[in-house]
């Protein structure tokens, strides 16, 4: 790891991954990029790390997209698909993921806080897909119309404005709200709330949620019942219900 990317492994089983170049608002530069892919392969490769948090270093943004210089100098025009690190797209993780905004997620901001799983957002934070403004693209957002309502999704990217904490919450694009003093406490909550669950059967929702967005609804159910097989055969299917019935609480051994 690098300085730009702040990587803190917890014992409880969190990762709290930051993105730490404030001065610059976090934008995706080099040293950025580079360090949110080594980030990534150090959570998904640690079998005791569980649910990765996603934020930014400082109270201004917790990303403000690319680097406009650097695709100035490079006179860039279509992106590598390499370039930019995206779960979902260029990176496969199989644990659950949550974006902790604290600012300002403007364009690639957006869009690495769209592709976690979660989104925890201070009141202050603003989101927006900015590329209309520069006039560049923005196809990594496809994905967004999954999560919010089609018309809200063309006045977003057609505009190119911002939208408020409390406008993305009431979307559907946001899952908590935080008062900015306490988004860390409020993530952290929601991920501890993950852990708390058995290891396979958190890993089969994921998967689930995964398959729905990917099928129609018959193939989804049918990959979803293959998918759930090795839950439902494992010792923590067994150990669940026994500490229910002996009312205490379960030992989970993801297995």
């Amino acid at each position: 790891m690098t300085d730009a990317v702040l990587f803190d492994a917890r014992e409880d089983g969190i990762a709290i991954i930051t993105l730490n170049r404030p001065e610059a608002r976090n934008a995706l530069g080099k040293d950025i990029r580079q360090g949110l892919f080594a980030a990534w392969e150090r959570f998904e490769r640690d079998p005791a790390l569980r649910v990765a948090i996603l934020t930014g270093a400082g109270e201004k943004a917790f990303c403000a997209g690319g680097d406009l210089k650097e695709m100035t100098e490079l006179r860039m025009t279509v992106p590598p698909r390499d370039m930019f690190p995206v779960p979902g797209d260029n990176i496969e993780l199989s644990k659950p993921t949550i974006a902790a905004v604290n600012g300002a997620a403007f364009a690639g901001g957006w869009m690495i806080a769209q592709a976690c799983d979660l989104c925890v957002a201070s009141t202050h934070a603003k989101f927006a897909i900015t590329e209309v403004k520069v006039g560049r693209s923005s196809p990594w957002a496809a994905p967004l119309i999954h999560m919010i309502p089609q018309r809200i999704m063309m006045e977003i990217v057609l505009t190119g404005k911002p939208i408020s904490a409390q406008r993305a919450y009431e979307v559907g694009l946001v899952n908590r709200l935080a008062e900015p003093g306490q988004l860390m406490s409020v993530a952290l909550e929601l991920a501890a709330e993950i852990c708390d669950g058995a290891p396979l059967s958190v890993k089969a929702a994921r998967d689930m949620v995964m398959l729905s967005t990917e099928m129609g609804r018959t193939a989804a159910l049918q990959a979803a019942r293959h998918a759930s097989e090795t839950t439902y055969r494992s010792g923590d299917a067994q150990e669940g219900p026994q500490a229910f019935a002996e009312k205490r609480r379960p030992l989970w051994q993801g297995r």
